[in-house]
């Protein structure tokens, strides 16, 4: 990549989290190949970010590739109002098959934040549409993210979300405090009082609670309790609330089950699901529902109010197919649990650093969690001169590696983590 190329984009791209004027700075990418980012100057990244979760199966999958070109060569793209086709019906029928139970009905989205969005506007009309409209607020967990729209926004953690920049236009919704029951402890049922009374005290007026199963992404990387799930489908149920449970980050096996909801085993009135669906080939989500959700919704001829333009894009529903017959024919059950052992030893080193302050991994999730929060600049330039890209934010050094990631490639990911972490002292 050229000089003038890096310096167009450093003037006028806005890259995520960046100021418009004095931009991180942007590695120019060549090519990938499996788990490897290949830098236009020769270098060599081992990929821990599976490019914001997404590339389970590696880069340049030869599977992906051929299920893209063929698509190409019968449509790119048809309007979905009106028309239908197979890639989009067999993908529906799969994602019927595999999610937690009763979810019957797919809307296809463009992106993780839409499929947040739908699944709010599905919760809301379902309860127009039966002659509850009082019942229009939203329920969740501090702590959270769930994307970048405003209705999304909006249920994402209110301190160290967006809340504060938007606070005039995003709705007042109900928080709980985040779970104080970690995954690998005992559960201490005390941890959920807090939830209890406001699903309680609010019951009337609200809609739905919606949360991330078991991980808390990009809001903390925490994980919690398989209990603590379990009580908030019988609080709902018992409170005549919808649940909603945001699956993108989760979804496909990242927790070690294929979906988070299923290690509590429970199934939620919506479900939303999106980044690996395609392998991280194409932008593509989905909203599930429940028939009780959808029937609702129809009742007396209603009609949901959502239709993008791109919804059921048949290149990103044809890739999804393959990435989803990639992921189920393959052994993941096996792989996964393989990762996050392997992880939690090579992150031995760093449980015995001071400035640490935690690590965890659950399926293939690995974090180390600093005391400080990392210098962004100049981390990011530590762990390329390693050959590893890893893109840690606020004290939170973390790894999603793809699941075929092997043995070495994962030891020298965690190994230069411990000697990029060992630094920040």
């Amino acid at each position: 990549m050229t000089k003038s190329i890096l310096e167009f984009d450093r003037e006028h791209i806005w890259h995520p989290y960046t100021s418009a004027t004095h931009p991180l700075n942007a590695y120019p990418v060549d090519h990938a190949e499996g788990v490897r980012i290949f830098l236009s100057d020769g270098r060599e990244l081992i990929d821990g970010m599976a490019s914001w979760w997404s590339v389970i199966h590696g880069y340049n999958n030869p599977v992906l590739n051929k299920a893209l070109v063929d698509q190409t060569s019968k449509m790119a793209h048809v309007m979905f109002g009106g028309l239908t086709h197979e890639p989009a019906v067999k993908l529906a029928e799969t994602l019927i098959k595999i999610s937690p139970a009763n979810l019957d009905h797919v809307f296809f989205a463009d992106s993780g934040s839409v499929s947040v969005e739908v699944a709010l506007k599905m919760a809301i009309q379902y309860w127009q549409a039966i002659g509850r409209p009082e019942k229009n607020r939203l329920m969740t967990i501090k702590g959270g993210y769930h994307g970048d729209t405003l209705g999304a926004m909006s249920v994402c953690d209110p301190v160290n979300g967006m809340h504060s920049l938007f606070t005039s236009v995003l709705p007042k919704h109900i928080f709980a405090e985040i779970p104080a029951c970690r995954y690998d402890e005992p559960f201490d049922e005390n941890c959920f009082t807090d939830f209890l009374d406001k699903i309680e005290r609010h019951a009337d007026e609200l809609a739905a609670v919606i949360l991330e199963p078991i991980v808390q992404g990009a809001g903390g990387m925490r994980f919690y309790s398989p209990q603590y799930l379990k009580m908030v489908r019988a609080a709902c149920d018992k409170n005549n609330v919808l649940l909603i449970c945001d699956e993108i980050a989760t979804g496909f096996g990242r927790t070690g089950a294929l979906f988070a909801s299923n290690i509590a085993g429970i199934s939620p009135d919506i479900m939303c699901v999106g980044k690996s669906l395609t392998g991280g080939y194409m932008t593509l989500a989905a909203t599930l529902a429940s028939s009780k959700v959808a029937r609702g919704i129809s009742a007396d001829g209603g009609v949901f109010m959502h239709g993008p333009t791109f919804m059921g894009n048949p290149l990103a529903c044809a890739v999804a197919n393959a990435s989803l017959k990639l992921l189920l024919e393959s052994d993941w059950e096996k792989r996964i649990p393989e990762i996050s052992a392997r992880m939690d030893k090579g992150f031995a080193p760093c449980r015995a650093m001071e400035h640490v302050a935690d690590v965890r991994t659950l399926g293939a999730i690995g974090v180390v969690e600093l005391k400080k929060a990392v210098e962004m600049e100049k981390i990011q330039r530590q762990f390329v001169e390693h050959g590893v890209w890893v893109r840690p934010f606020g004290r939170l050094v973390y790894i999603m590696p793809p699941y075929v990631i092997s043995d070495a490639d994962l030891d020298k990911l965690t190994s230069a983590i411990c000697k990029v972490v060992e630094l920040q002292k």
